[in-house]
């Protein structure tokens, strides 16, 4: 299943990028793959800002060039440059291989960069990826990036979440936990219980966490782990900003192009994202 998505998902990620009059340059850091995604034109660029981009996929899929078209949409709209980390994933390389790819990264690049500047986020388990590494720049003493896109995050890889039972077979991009979600769950989680707080974030401690915008729909199975998420982030003190779109299932603001939920997802986290990103001297 996995290869056939891939094969299925194949993007031409350069041509897709210079519509968005962005580029898109393969590169590695720190030992991982990753996509570079700049401005064409200096102008739009937003000069000493990074937004690190972890792409979704269930864990599982979505990797290569495919992984960097959500990061080429928000370098288009905000005008900051991204990273898209091209993570290890199953089946050759369960958690916490992804975790670990993400803390390489990330530390390379606070080696050349202050955490103020950075902001980091995805779509789906690219969100919940986010959070679990997080949690682990918390337990090894790593600073903070300045702020999170959680694009409805698959925050609880168990069968708990309320709307996983509501929305099914009302969220026409999931339809249920039961098949190849619950699959990729335990394919993604290895010999680690799937409550554990780097696999599952939602079960970790949220103190320190930076402001965070979140988007979901009124049909997203994964709109409960998105609220649970927003409640937990705004217990632990942090400003959150919680978007939810009438009638959408899973992510579809950011696959059905030229919608007004596309345009307002993405136009909300630009202005969210230079209001809280801080920008390093040129």
């Amino acid at each position: 299943v996995i290869a056939e998505r891939a094969s299925e998902q194949a993007v031409a990620i350069d041509k897709f990028g210079a519509g968005l009059g962005v580029t898109v340059q393969a590169d590695e850091i720190a030992g991982v793959p990753v996509h570079r995604v700049k401005p064409v034109a200096d102008g739009d660029q937003v000069a000493g800002a990074l937004f690190v981009y972890l792409h979704g996929g269930a864990y599982v899929f979505g990797g290569g060039d495919a992984g960097a078209r959500e990061a080429a949409l928000i370098t288009a709209m905000s005008g900051i440059e991204s990273v898209s980390i091209d993570y290890r994933m199953p089946p050759d390389h369960p958690h916490p291989a992804a975790v670990d790819d993400v803390e390489a990264v990330y530390r390379e690049l606070l080696e050349h960069l202050p955490a103020g500047t950075v902001a980091m986020g995805g779509t789906s388990a690219g969100g919940g990826l986010t959070m679990a590494a997080l949690h682990r720049f918390k337990a090894v003493g790593l600073p903070m990036p300045s702020a999170l896109y959680l694009g409805t995050p698959w925050a609880d890889l168990t069968k708990t979440s309320d709307t996983l039972y509501t929305m099914e077979g009302v969220d026409r991009v999931l339809g249920t936990y039961d098949g190849i979600l619950e699959a990729a769950a335990l394919l993604y989680a290895g010999d680690t219980p799937l409550t554990d707080p780097l696999v599952s974030p939602v079960y970790g401690d949220f103190e320190g966490f930076p402001p965070a915008y979140l988007v979901t729909g009124t049909r997203d199975m994964l709109l409960s782990d998105t609220a649970r998420v927003a409640q937990k982030i705004r217990v632990a003190g942090s400003d959150v900003e919680l978007i939810v779109f009438e009638g959408l299932s899973h992510a579809e603001y950011a696959f059905v192009g030229d919608s007004p939920e596309m345009r307002q997802a993405y136009e909300g986290l630009s202005e969210f994202l230079l209001q809280h990103v801080a920008r390093s001297a040129p």
